[in-house]
């Protein structure tokens, strides 16, 4: 081990989430969560904002809904991050040519091997400059240590998060270790430490106490060797610049059990697919198919077949992935199927044998179409006509098929530009529309078929011209301010009546127009996404009859991640005033129900069409506009919720539910949900 600091270990903060933050302004200083948004899902990263709550990455995603049902939950984008990594991976390697990743955010630098002076301030100086390069190109922020040996430096990222950085002096190591639990050190795990703890053993100064021939009895010579090695501080692992992989896999996890064999043969197909994708992008290639399959009962099995050599043939990996699975009882359910090559070369062996089944196949395939075509040129007769129209209504019924559009996805509308999916369901979509270097935009929901709205790449997280738009302040990675007299940093525009962020009427006096009222949407009128701020009037009280009820401070929205639509007729008896007509999203339903229930029972208990009553009964979901003592709390991005209560500012937020539901009447939110608010 070497005693100065020359060993930097760099791992980015949240760094899906942060960069899901930096791209989309209405999300900064709020909880983002990315994942899967299954209802098998897991989280993948967690902002700060969500932490507080108790969420963290590996955690289901169910779990996450209820600790925290307020935030957005985002599916990853990992183009995006690859191209943030990119970068940063390319500061690094201008410190040293020993740059060790160990995955998107994370790789440690041997900054002797750079040139760097193995002294503390001249590690200190590189650590400081990096962090400032990194902020500079990606507007992202990453915490660093800086230690003798990986295993300290890795202690030190840790400690220093979120953007910090922790140098651990020579000669301190062990005084910092002492107190820390077995878990920090590298290669314990819950099973090792369960071990440890049997014997009386917590913390790394035990560790040490125990000494190596205990350590070596309990858990093996390699292990108890090595373990009491890093307890003692030493660790003598070098930074290796290229990490030779020795498999390539890809696996899925499916929300229902699959018990039909067809599709699992299906599915495994999919899989070999794209596994020889990575591995021709990796240019390599392999000669050990492995299959993993998860039963419904969670115990997994895999199975493997050697080929004659190595090979990237995607018909060679399909039909020996096939064999496998044939050979494997899936009748009881699969949840989850993988499919894997290792035996890693970089030259490729061609199968003759494989390749001559694929030219019977595809011979087979080519009968058959001649057949078909032969068919359809028949003269019809009496089951001519009903086979061809049949065939036909499939097509057709297949290209009509909706789009789905998954939360936090990117996508362009031919007039309003570049914006991302905030939910969808019930046949509509709603997009926010806004750019990295843009304040917080407007919400507006379209068909999911709109033809003008298209999916698109993810916009880069800085401005390519920073100086062409000096007027707009929004910082990558930093909540937006809103303007001085408190207004949102969306300008209403022209097209006042689309921005459901902001419903003022120009006269207070003046009665209400239609479109300063929102109305009451069906529980599952989206798919889980992030908050979206409703419309709400200014003045309820200058709203005649129905539409001030509407409008009242008791009225929140029945669901969170659910966008208001924007209501044409004041009347809230009206199918207008319903919102969309409930033409079906079902797959959606299970996770527009943080609590886990999927009918109205577990929401507001009421049905479509039925107006939003004020008073003691009224019920709430969690929701990101929350009324206030004196009103709505705004903030940058239009109505924003308030906590603690008080003029001018919202209640804290929680699920409220009356008396007839049999749950209490209020819950209470906890600490530390960030807030965006007006001076």
């Amino acid at each position: 081990m070497r005693g100065a600091p020359t060993i930097l270990h760099l791992d980015m903060d949240a760094f899906y989430a942060s960069a899901e933050q930096a791209s989309k302004p209405s999300l900064r200083g709020k909880p983002v969560i990315v994942g899967g948004l299954g209802p098998r899902g897991v989280v993948a990263t967690a902002s700060y904002e969500a932490r507080v709550f108790g969420v963290h990455s590996a955690m289901a995603m169910a779990q996450a809904r209820r600790l925290c049902p307020n935030a957005a939950f985002l599916i990853p984008r990992f183009t995006l991050y690859r191209t943030v990594s990119d970068a940063v991976m390319t500061l690094l390697h201008t410190l040293s040519p020993l740059v060790e990743p160990l995955s998107l955010d994370e790789a440690f630098v041997d900054l002797e091997a750079g040139g760097t002076e193995p002294t503390v301030g001249a590690a200190r100086a590189v650590g400081e400059r990096l962090r400032a390069d990194i902020k500079a190109a990606t507007g992202l922020t990453g915490s660093v240590g800086l230690a003798g040996s990986k295993m300290l430096a890795k202690i030190a990222s840790e400690q220093a998060k979120p953007d910090g950085m922790v140098v651990i002096d020579p000669g301190t190591e062990r005084e910092l270790l002492g107190p820390m639990s077995v878990r920090t050190l590298p290669g314990v795990g819950p099973a090792t430490a369960e071990t440890l703890r049997r014997a009386g053993i917590h913390t790394v100064a035990e560790t040490r106490e125990a000494g190596e021939a205990e350590l070596v009895r309990l858990l093996g010579r390699a292990h108890g060797a090595s373990l009491f090695l890093m307890a003692e501080g030493r660790d003598e692992r070098p930074v290796v610049a290229e990490r030779d992989a020795k498999s390539i896999s890809v696996e899925d996890t499916f929300d229902v059990d699959l018990t039909d064999r067809t599709r699992v043969q299906l599915e495994i197909t999919r899989l070999a697919d794209r596994c020889v994708r990575r591995l021709r992008e990796a240019g390599r290639s392999g000669r050990t198919v492995v299959i993993k399959v998860r039963r419904y009962d969670f115990s997994t099995l895999t199975r493997s077949e050697t080929l004659r050599g190595p090979t990237d043939d995607p018909g060679v990996v399909r039909e020996a992935a096939a064999r496998l699975i044939d050979g494997v009882d899936t009748t009881a359910g699969v949840r989850l199927l993988g499919v894997g090559v290792s035996g890693l070369a970089d030259y490729t062996q061609e199968d003759l044998f494989a390749q001559a089944a694929q030219a019977v196949q595809a011979a087979q395939a080519a009968q058959e179409a001649h057949e078909a075509l032969g068919d359809a040129r028949r003269v019809p007769g009496p089951e001519g006509p009903e086979r061809v129209g049949e065939g036909a209504g499939e097509a057709s019924e297949d290209a009509e098929k909706p789009r789905r559009w998954l939360p936090g996805s990117d996508v362009r509308h031919a007039e309003y530009g570049a914006g991302w999916v905030q939910g969808s369901g019930v046949g509509r979509v709603t997009v926010r529309f806004e750019e990295p270097w843009s304040r917080p935009g407007r919400v507006r929901t379209f068909a999911v078929d709109d033809p003008a709205l298209e999916p698109t790449e993810p916009l880069p997280l800085l401005r390519p011209d920073a100086d062409a738009a000096p007027g707009l302040d929004a910082v990558p990675g930093e909540p937006a301010t809103p303007d001085v007299d408190g207004a949102s940093d969306a300008d209403p525009g022209p097209d006042a009546d689309l921005a459901p962020n902001l419903a003022v009427s120009p006269d207070p006096d003046a009665s209400p127009t239609a479109e300063e009222v929102a109305g009451p949407v069906p529980e599952d009128a989206a798919s889980p996404g992030p908050d979206v701020a409703r419309k709400a009037a200014t003045d309820p009280a200058s709203m005649p009859g129905e539409a001030a009820d509407l409008v009242s401070d008791d009225v929140v929205c029945p669901r969170p991640d659910v966008a208001r639509e924007v209501v044409t007729d004041p009347d809230p008896a009206s199918e207008d005033a319903a919102g969309p007509p409930l033409d079906g999203a079902p797959e959606a339903a299970p996770d527009l129900a943080p609590d886990g229930t999927t009918g109205r029972e577990g929401t507001t208990g009421l049905n479509p069409g039925e107006r939003i009553a004020p008073g003691p009964e009224q019920t709430a979901g969690p929701d990101d506009l929350a009324p206030g003592a004196d009103g709505l709390a705004e903030g940058a991005d239009g109505l924003a919720p308030g906590l603690g209560g008080g003029s001018g500012r919202g209640q804290g937020l929680g699920h409220m539910r009356g008396p007839a539901s049999g749950h209490e009447q209020s819950k209470p939110q906890p600490q530390g949900q960030p807030v965006t608010s007006s001076p």
